[in-house]
């Protein structure tokens, strides 16, 4: 299958589209401060847990302000549920705390100061670049990756790699929408051990050697 890839993204876009007319982050958040701790916690856990979690943290502490003040044995309780809890409970208090300490409590919108933040990585970094300030980046995450290089956009293997290819190729203008349909995508139809090819709307353009009808 020779599609050019203009061609497939536009068939993709239109495509998904209809499915997620108006794509967004799944993580359940007000501030950017509030995405940035929902983030961290998501690292190898669900949205969906992690969605089950902030309600409880974010009631405790909704900025970086309260949060700082926060005892990390009292974020730690109320994480647990999620996988890493106790690295991820030091680093949401660390990153409150740096917060208050160098950007009087907000989150700041560049990349660098980001990625200077406790756990914080590029992934992350791009996450809330993306959905708190609005900037044209791509975060790569396990559906990402998985989706991008099944339906040919890419042939990759290291996140990294993926981001650099999707941006050569996809629109600036539709970077962010895209990132979100490809999450939606990976994560309710194109699944990692049972993709439902059957029920996929870009199935036509699709390069997956394991798909099935």
């Amino acid at each position: 299958m020779n599609i050019p890839a203009s061609n497939k993204i536009a068939f993709i876009d239109k495509a998904l589209s209809t499915v997620w007319p108006e794509p967004k982050c799944e993580l359940h958040h007000e501030t950017p401060f509030q995405l940035l701790v929902a983030t961290i916690m998501a690292a190898q856990a669900t949205d969906r847990k992690v969605n089950q979690l902030t309600p409880m943290l974010f009631k405790a502490a909704p900025d970086a302000e309260s949060m700082s003040r926060m005892d990390v044995d009292d974020i730690r309780t109320i994480i647990r549920p999620i996988n890493y809890y106790n690295n991820k409970a030091k680093n949401i208090l660390a990153v409150s705390r740096l917060l208050v300490d160098e950007y009087g409590g907000e989150v700041p919108g560049s990349r660098e100061a980001l990625e200077s933040l406790p756990g914080v990585g590029r992934k992350t970094a791009n996450v809330v670049l993306s959905n708190a300030f609005g900037a044209p980046v791509m975060a790569v995450d396990t559906h990402v990756q998985r989706v991008s290089n099944r339906i040919g956009l890419c042939h990759t293997t290291k996140p990294e790699e993926t981001e650099a290819a999707l941006m050569k190729i996809i629109p600036e203008q539709l970077v962010i929408k895209f990132h979100h349909f490809l999450v939606l995508h990976g994560r309710y139809t194109c699944k990692a051990k049972k993709p439902e090819c059957g029920a996929c709307v870009i199935r036509e353009v699709c390069e997956f050697e394991g798909k099935t009808f």
